[in-house]
């Protein structure tokens, strides 16, 4: 696929067509390639990612190898929340630990924009980290995405 080749499901969104593209932006994410995952977003993609503001394709992908240097043992799971036209707002947690071995789970919410394309245009992300004891972690598949009979954050009571 090139990177400004149509990424279906393409706005506007169905229930159904909403909820794939959160299950293969979290496909992706696990898979925590920095450069495949900055082509699901327009060359010009506006970003906020806490306080960290970013614009194009060259700024989200320098920020995910930067990210995920500092994030280890990362395991993501999303969930839809709204959806209308060419909007989706997703719920998500995340554990990771950093290089002492200190846990932490991550939750947040982000409101995504796509262009006719099916590139995501703008992402606005909201993130709060807890600490976690190992003992407490939730999300133990092997790295990559999770496993199909791996239950959501709903079922998780997250």
């Amino acid at each position: 696929m090139t990177a400004d080749a149509p990424r279906p499901p393409l706005p506007p969104f169905s229930r159904e067509d909403a909820v794939r593209k959160v299950r293969m932006a979290e496909d992706a994410w696990n898979g925590r390639d920095p450069a495949r995952v900055a082509l699901a977003y327009t060359p010009d993609t506006r970003w906020r990612n806490r306080s960290d503001f970013l614009n194009g394709r060259a700024e989200v992908e320098a920020f995910l190898t930067r990210k995920w240097q500092k994030e280890n043992g990362y395991r993501l799971i999303k969930e839809l929340w709204a959806h209308d036209g060419a909007r989706i707002a997703v719920r998500f947690v995340y554990e990771w630990h950093d290089t002492g071995g200190a846990w932490f789970r991550a939750h947040g919410n982000e409101n995504w924009e796509f262009s006719d394309t099916g590139h995501m245009a703008v992402r606005h992300a909201s993130i709060n980290d807890v600490p976690i004891a190992e003992a407490d972690r939730l999300f133990r598949w092997p790295q990559g995405p999770r496993p199909t009979d791996h239950p959501g954050l709903t079922a998780l009571g997250l």
